[in-house]
């Protein structure tokens, strides 16, 4: 992990609406699932999915299939980001 200026970091706006607006991962609601452990916003289109520790980790599933760069946290009171292509938290 570095925290070196990462461009992505810099560019990403500091929030956007989630798509759907909702409380739980989309991907693990869909398939009938509320396991996750922690939730994750990309920062580009609003898609929520769920953390590393959870068994589905769709939102690095998210990133992979989009190429999307910049997640935030989605928790209450966290408001850090993290860099996919540059491991930097911002």
């Amino acid at each position: 992990m570095t925290t070196a200026a990462c461009p992505d970091l810099e560019q990403a706006p500091a929030d956007v609406a989630a798509t759907p607006p909702d409380d739980g991962c989309a991907d693990c609601l869909a398939a009938g699932h509320h396991d996750w452990v922690h939730l994750r916003l990309c920062l580009t289109c609003g898609h929520i999915g769920c953390c590393d520790s959870s068994p589905g980790r769709h939102a690095t599933a998210h990133y992979e299939a989009t190429g999307h760069p910049v997640i935030r946290s989605y928790q209450p009171g966290e408001d850090w980001r993290w860099c996919f292509v540059h491991e930097s938290m911002g």
